[in-house]
């Protein structure tokens, strides 16, 4: 996740704003960014968010 921010909370708000901004799901976004899906997932779930696929963003 080298291009993420490490941060939990500033890596919440930057992969919102990129899954509202260019890209139409999750998968999209970690294919293009090359970031592993299951890891993002956790990291953000440590800090209390989940992906919502129908919204296509954490809250």
């Amino acid at each position: 996740m080298d291009k993420l921010p490490n941060d939990p909370m500033i890596l919440f708000s930057a992969v919102n704003m990129l899954l509202r901004d260019n890209y139409g799901s999750l998968d999209e976004l970690c294919d293009d960014m090359n970031v592993d899906r299951k890891a993002l997932e956790e990291k953000l779930a440590a800090a209390g968010f989940e992906y919502n696929e129908a919204q296509n963003k954490f809250w």
